[in-house]
């Protein structure tokens, strides 16, 4: 073989050996592309399927905190209804405690020693029967009636809390 031809061969084995490699590659990249593409198609319908559980999740979640408020806005109008109710029954009885309609009285511990058989005399507003009755000062009946108030505030408040806590923890 002359070197010509030699040469010449060798070239036309170059040129055959990068049409080869480039036709690998043209294959190679085709044969990727499509997994490729295959791949990112299953990508996105992972990706739907995740968004539209946590769409679903948010709406459920969301529709748990909107039943909630309407529980506790009714839990709330109750709370503040009894409330009024009992501060409106407070100021009637301190009105009336003012106005001399009504009096506030105490039993009188009896004594043993004492051999008084007589029952207590008749006042005026009607009869007393059994044990012996004191009324009590109309300044200290309205004490009283302040501290029965706020005693019964605070047992309103406390049965808001725990139907608010029954209610959070079912």
């Amino acid at each position: 073989m002359t070197p010509v031809t030699l040469k010449l061969l060798i070239a036309g084995m170059a040129v055959a050996l990068t049409l080869a490699i480039s036709a690998t590659w043209k294959v190679q990249d085709w044969r990727y592309s499509g997994r490729l593409a295959e791949q990112a198609v299953l990508h996105q319908s992972d990706l739907n399927k995740i968004s539209s559980a946590a769409a679903a999740q948010g709406q459920a979640e969301q529709g748990k905190r909107l039943a909630l408020e309407q529980q506790l806005s009714a839990s709330e109008q109750t709370h503040h209804k009894e409330l009024s109710d009992a501060q409106t029954n407070q100021a009637r009885l301190r009105d009336r405690l003012a106005t001399t309609d009504v009096r506030l009285s105490v039993l009188l511990a009896e004594d043993p020693a004492s051999c008084n058989a007589v029952p207590a005399t008749a006042s005026a507003g009607g009869v007393v029967h059994g044990r012996a009755r004191a009324q009590l000062d109309p300044a200290h009946a309205q004490r009283i009636i302040a501290i029965t108030d706020a005693g019964d505030r605070g047992l309103i408040a406390l049965r808001a809390c725990q139907a608010y806590v029954r209610s959070v923890a079912d």
